[in-house]
């Protein structure tokens, strides 16, 4: 018994000696937190009853190059509940349920959700939001946004792009200079009691939003609308599919137009353009697809318009001279292959220039035959063909084109021509600009310069050229070359009374031939011997007639028209004219 009471003892001792112990450790513990770590709680306290509302930064606008406006902000309002402050739950629903049109359960969903904030309408018109915000609502808060504003709606809208719900880019140059435009929010923060209901008469911090700088581009606001609306006359009369057109400076590489028609609206850029043909394509997939810009996102065989590149790179590797002559009884033989011309019985005897004006396609085989692969890959390279343009616009394609050591005569021959590979438009009209304008190779692009919210200057654009990719004599010799096939030759269409033009035109059947189906194109450029404008259109499978100097050439005439006197490029007399006739165009 005494032996059982002496171990009950020494329990109870070792009981109370390790409920000391931990006592001592616990105070100790108490002690650290409310001496060594008392800030860093009191600071985690704060932030309990602190609230943060973000105040979205204004998206910088950007400007033609005359400086309208063509893409802006319209101030709305964020609609959005506080549970601990809302006094009258009933009365909130049936406001917010009839004002923002919303079903009463959805926004009793928004009401009785326990959370700091609850989010039940964005981009809501500024006058519908100071209404809701004149009723007085315990818990209803009404903060200002902002929501991009286009306003010419379509115009160039697969070149600017839109913004999402978080005013972020999305495509276009509103993706491609998110960096500027994007602006820097600002953050209002507030106290609130314990239960979550902001105190009344409590401090409150505010970070004021820097906006986003200006962008101001090349385009030019009617020049585009000249072009989209010839685009859109030709679309309609020939049925097409679409119409692209590009207008650019020759010499700089600014463009100053670039039109996809049907183009969508940027106002509403989820709502589809046309009714979708393919029942198997998803909604996102038909969307993704209307926002493509054809002028660099997709290639096509360029056609007869490529035989630009084949004339000069022949010109200045020697090969052929303007007055070489050359005989077409309607094909060539390549290897195993007969290749016609589009003029099947044949264009005879025929100068180089002849040729050119003819678009004789055997003329131009000869030609690469001259050159051979390896020549003629030199002058791809040189001419910087095989590269991407980069121009200053996201998802650019580059060009398709036969591998050198799988290149044999036969591939040869039909690329010669401007078959059998694929190209961007932008690409080609930046090669022809670059053989045109002196032989110096240009980067095409929109942006010009970054501009503050206040007018002071952010940033000015240089974009590389490279010069001497060919001679100056045999730049002044493709100009005549292209002059004579719209003074006399099939580019007959897109000649304009008192205007030196030059031009090529194409004629190109898609893949797969059987299918019967062609992009009619032309390439017009002005003045001839000095240009100042270059232009590109390519119209995708018309109805009836489809051959380029017939459809395409006439709607860059009629864009020239007008366009022309707006660039300030006058009329030759008629004595000018005589003189040039006279001197064989040199």
């Amino acid at each position: 018994m005494n032996r059982n009471l002496s171990c009950h003892r020494g329990r109870t001792v070792f009981v109370c000696l390790a409920g000391c112990l931990a006592m001592l450790a616990l105070t100790g513990r108490l002690g650290y937190l409310m001496v060594c770590r008392s800030g860093y709680y009191s600071q985690m306290a704060d932030d309990l009853h602190q609230r943060e509302r973000t105040i979205k930064a204004a998206r910088g606008r950007i400007l033609d190059r005359s400086g309208t406006v063509i893409a802006d902000n319209r101030t709305v309002c964020t609609i959005s509940v506080i549970h601990n402050q809302i006094t009258d739950p009933d009365r909130v629903t049936e406001v917010l349920s009839r004002e923002l049109g919303l079903s009463a359960e959805k926004v009793r969903a928004r009401v009785e959700k326990y959370s700091s904030r609850e989010i039940v309408g964005t981009n809501i018109d500024k006058e519908l939001g100071d209404r809701i915000r004149d009723y007085r609502l315990d818990g209803v808060k009404v903060d200002e946004d902002y929501k991009r504003y286009y306003p010419f709606d379509s115009l160039a809208s697969r070149v600017l792009g839109f913004t999402g719900g978080d005013n972020q880019g999305i495509i276009g140059l509103e993706v491609e200079y998110e960096e500027y435009l994007k602006g820097k929010n600002g953050v209002i923060l507030t106290m609130a009691d314990a239960a979550g209901v902001e105190l009344e008469n409590a401090f409150e911090e505010r970070i004021e939003p820097e906006a986003g700088a200006d962008l101001t581009i090349s385009l030019d606001v009617n020049i585009q609308t000249y072009a989209q609306q010839a685009a859109l006359k030709v679309m309609e009369e020939k049925n097409a599919g679409r119409v692209s057109v590009i207008v650019m400076n020759p010499q700089n590489g600014e463009i100053l137009a670039m039109v996809n028609v049907p183009e969508f609206n940027l106002n509403d850029p989820f709502t589809l353009n046309t009714e979708p043909e393919d029942g198997s394509l998803s909604q996102q997939d038909l969307l993704n697809r209307m926002w493509r810009n054809p002028s660099i996102n997709d290639t096509y065989e360029p056609g007869s318009t490529f035989k630009i590149i084949t004339a000069a790179a022949g010109l200045e590797a020697g090969v052929v001279g303007l007055d070489d002559t050359f005989s077409c009884p309607g094909f060539r033989i390549v290897e195993d292959r007969k290749i016609r011309c589009h003029k099947t019985s044949g264009h005879g005897a025929e100068t180089f220039v002849q040729a050119t004006m003819n678009s004789c396609n055997p003329v131009f085989i000869d030609v690469g035959q001259r050159l051979g692969v390896e020549n003629y890959y030199h002058y791809f390279t040189q001419f910087g063909l095989l590269g991407k343009t980069g121009v200053d616009l996201p998802g650019e394609a580059a060009t398709i084109m036969h591998k050198k050591e799988n290149m044999g005569l036969v591939e040869l021959a039909t690329v010669s021509f401007g078959q059998s590979f694929q190209i961007t438009p932008l690409q080609l009209i930046t090669t022809a600009s670059s053989i045109i304008n002196g032989g110096s190779r240009v980067t095409p692009h929109f942006g010009l310069r970054v501009t503050s919210a206040g007018g002071e200057s952010v940033h000015t654009f240089s974009w590389p050229v490279k010069s001497g990719i060919l001679s100056e004599e045999t730049s002044a010799n493709m100009r005549y070359l292209l002059e004579q096939v719209v003074a006399e030759g099939g580019g007959k269409k897109a000649a304009l009374e008192g205007y030196r033009i030059g031009g090529k035109t194409a004629t190109s059947e898609k893949l797969p031939r059987s299918a019967n189906k062609y992009i009619a194109s032309f390439l017009g450029f002005a003045p001839a011997d000095d240009p100042q404008v270059i232009a590109l259109i390519t119209i995708d499978e018309p109805e009836g007639v489809y051959y380029g100097g017939t459809i395409a050439a006439p709607v860059i005439a009629d864009i020239f028209q007008n366009i022309l006197p707006y660039l300030g490029i006058e009329k030759e007399s008629a004595q000018a004219e005589t003189v040039f006739a006279s001197t064989g165009g040199n």
